[in-house]
């Protein structure tokens, strides 16, 4: 496997610090499970940010001023072969907020740290080419979503029960 190059950015209050490692090792996960490169190193940077931030971007990016609990912005499309010998495949960018996922969270009846680690798993799929626009690919990354949060002992981020600490 290629050398992960993982920048986290925090960029608002509220994210617990022990979160930085276990997003970390979901987004690494994601890589190992579904990536497949000749690249010598991927970089993706997860930016830990406030719904004001990703108001901004879903509105400038995507039309739609309101929060959203994540956004993805792939530099990649469909080709993962680095360009230049020795040159980084850029996935992009992931961007959660932190008032969204904290609500959500709570509504849902599940941890933060688990919700945000849902999230980066979903972002990081959405930065190698899945999307969930229509019925069959929302089911295919469904799946894909729940077989990784498996992997780290999570359990079915879609399932209407709720988390037990």
């Amino acid at each position: 496997m290629a050398n992960i190059d993982i920048v986290l950015n925090r960029e608002a209050e509220g994210w617990p610090d022990e979160l930085a490692r276990a997003l970390d090792a979901a987004a690494r996960l994601v890589l190992a499970e579904c990536l497949t490169t000749s690249a010598d190193t991927i970089e993706l940077g997860i930016t830990l940010a406030d719904d004001e931030t990703v108001q901004a971007l879903n509105r400038d990016h995507r039309g739609q001023d309101k929060p959203t609990n994540v956004l993805s912005f792939p530099l990649t499309v469909g080709d993962f072969e680095p360009g230049a010998p020795g040159a980084p495949l850029l996935l992009g960018d992931i961007i959660l907020a932190f008032e969204t996922v904290a609500r959500e969270a709570a509504e849902q009846g599940k941890t933060l740290p688990n919700h945000a680690l849902h999230l980066v798993i979903h972002g990081t799929l959405h930065l190698l080419g899945h999307d969930h626009d229509t019925d069959d690919d929302a089911t295919t990354m469904e799946r894909l979503e729940t077989a990784l949060m498996g992997k780290l002992g999570i359990a079915d981020p879609y399932s209407s029960s709720p988390e037990r600490p």
